[in-house]
């Protein structure tokens, strides 16, 4: 088990660094940003000076190692836009950004680990039919649709939920967040919903097949033979069994409920690392770009790794591939 978990992280550390170079170059040729710093009538010697006080007058080479210098001391450079430091301002965001991802996959799992059970246990129910029906429609129907639905429906037209922003929120540990105020869940729920639609989706898909291989398999047929009611046959012989699949998919799929939550963020005026980022690709502001892309990496490495670890405690066969390497 530990030399599986070193050897995870010396992957990790590998992707780090490829990103590190990707992402530098990457934001490189992206603009000139100095256009964005200085004003509408600046001169050639004003833009020059701005561009020597930044650094881009040197070669990307010298750039780059100046980079990643900051990158081992935790900086990514400050904000052209907002003169802070890039990372400051992501770590602001972060927190809402990580309640309404976390919010968007409890849904995930709570509305589609029981739906999807329902649908491979009982195929030619009417009801399986309507819940896989429902998931096609999930998948297919644009997030910025959706978001803009629910706004109309539940904000404007029944005025049961506010459309915008965070609510009132309250300060834990340092960090501000709106899950302990009824105020701060009103806001949550239009966002979390429209962020959570296409997983619910996969989710229902996923448990929907595994459920149905499981139920063929000779083990739950001996259960079934044994006389053991359908709930311990559903809870411990299949949905047991089904659950490494799903947790490494939601695994995963939480890296990209954070990763590209822009939209849904953008919508509701959701004040995350989505909404920031959009702010900064449209002024050109590479530092805060750098740092968002660099901590959503991070954020990916370190879920595969507890994926793997969690996968490898569901099933001993990883445990023992772990140990004899």
């Amino acid at each position: 088990m530990l030399a599986f978990i070193i050897r995870r992280l010396a992957q990790a550390l590998v992707v780090i660094v490829a990103m590190v170079v990707l992402v530098f170059f990457g934001t490189h040729v992206i603009g000139d940003p100095v256009w964005m710093m200085v004003p509408g009538d600046a001169t050639q010697e004003q833009i020059e000076q701005v561009r020597r006080e930044f650094g881009f007058d040197q070669p990307a080479y010298i750039q780059f190692f100046r980079f990643l210098g900051d990158v081992m001391q935790g900086e990514f450079g400050r904000s052209y836009v907002h003169g802070e430091s890039a990372i400051t301002l992501i770590l602001e965001r972060m927190p809402a950004t990580m309640e309404l991802a976390f919010a968007a996959l409890v849904l995930a799992v709570v509305i589609g680990i029981p739906l999807g059970l329902f649908a491979g246990l009982k195929p030619d129910h009417p009801l399986s039919r309507g819940i896989m029906a429902a998931s096609i429609l999930g998948f297919s129907l644009p997030t910025f649709w959706v978001g803009l639905m629910l706004i109309m429906l539940f904000s404007v037209m029944l005025g049961w939920l506010p459309a915008t922003g965070q609510g009132t929120t309250v300060e834990i540990f340092g960090i501000r967040t709106s899950l302990f105020t009824l105020d701060g869940w009103k806001h949550l729920f239009l966002p979390a919903v429209n962020l959570a639609l296409l997983k619910v989706s996969l989710v229902i898909r996923l448990t929907r097949s595994g459920a149905r291989e499981a139920s063929l398999q000779d083990y739950v047929k001996f259960a079934r033979a044994k006389g053991l009611s359908p709930a311990r046959i559903v809870g411990v012989h299949i949905l047991k069994n089904i659950l490494i699949p799903i947790v490494t998919v939601l695994g995963l799929e939480f890296g990209s409920l954070v990763a590209f939550s822009v939209v849904t963020e953008t919508i509701f005026a959701w004040p995350g690392m989505g909404k920031l980022l959009l702010e900064a690709i449209q002024r050109l502001d590479r530092p805060l770009i750098v740092a968002y892309v660099m901590v959503v990496v991070l954020l990916f490495v370190t879920i595969n790794l507890i994926v793997d670890i969690l996968y490898s405690a569901l099933d001993p066969r990883v445990r023992l591939t772990g140990s004899q390497a």
